[in-house]
């Protein structure tokens, strides 16, 4: 077991990705969620192969960063208020793997989740995070900044909250908690999104949440079931300019 790190070390949680515009992004270190489905897909499609991810803000930046790559070699992938855009592959993460990412840049257009990460620029260090490599994030963090502000910033959904990705936060929150035991300083809403994780069951309450009661009536049970699965996939991946890699 690991041993607890002694530093104080700062943990927040922003609700939705319009919170970011209340805070000071510089210097901080930043792990972006989107449960259902953007974060989870972009960590499953590099974990499974894919060389690069690399957010867009809309299906027109999407088209026109595609325009510069050779054919063959890269996947459009995403969606709009949940519908998959016209000619693109479907955004889901087991979807888009049985698409074929392997050795390809995945173009990656999302209403709510890679609209969140092209926001976090300016910050020390962004990761992409999600229930499945919550862990191998939380040790990243820890072992690679020992002193600066960790926003774990929920994606929402057009300026609302989601319970799914505050379930997500409240995963790692406990985790650092677990890491740091005193030295952990959790804001209100750090320690809020833990009790929603401690009390939640899944996959049920995400299946049962607004999102997931959507992605369910679409066919698409087993995407949240996958997203639920913590520790999955043990993998650290951050945005570094412009593009969401894996790290060694």
């Amino acid at each position: 077991m690991s041993a607890r790190i002694d530093l104080n070390h700062k943990i927040h949680v922003l609700t939705k990705k319009e919170e970011l515009d209340s805070v000071r992004i510089p210097g901080k270190v930043i792990v972006v969620l989107d449960i259902l489905f953007a974060t989870t897909t972009m960590v499953t499609a590099l974990a499974h192969g894919a060389a690069d991810v690399v957010p867009v803000l809309d299906e027109a930046a999407a088209r026109a960063y595609g325009k510069d790559l050779a054919a063959g070699c890269f996947v459009l992938a995403g969606e709009l208020y949940a519908e998959t855009l016209p000619g693109f592959a479907h955004p889901a993460p087991l979807s888009l793997l049985e698409h074929g990412v392997a050795g390809k840049t995945v173009v990656y257009s999302t209403t709510n989740g890679t609209v969140a990460m092209t926001q976090c620029g300016g910050a020390a260090r962004v990761y992409c995070g999600a229930l499945l490599n919550a862990g191998a994030i939380v040790e990243r963090v820890l072992a690679a900044h020992p002193r600066e502000t960790v926003l774990v910033v929920c994606s929402g959904s057009g300026n609302n909250f989601n319970f799914e990705d505050f379930y997500g936060a409240g995963c790692f929150v406990e985790r650092f908690a677990e890491r740091l035991g005193g030295a952990a300083d959790l804001s209100d809403a750090a320690k809020a999104a833990r009790t929603v994780y401690r009390n939640a069951r899944t996959p049920q309450d995400l299946l049962e949440c607004r999102v997931g009661r959507m992605m369910a009536a679409k066919g698409l049970a087993r995407e949240v079931e996958f997203a639920c699965r913590v520790d999955a996939l043990p993998v650290v991946a951050l945005l570094e300019d412009g593009r969401v890699r894996l790290s060694d």
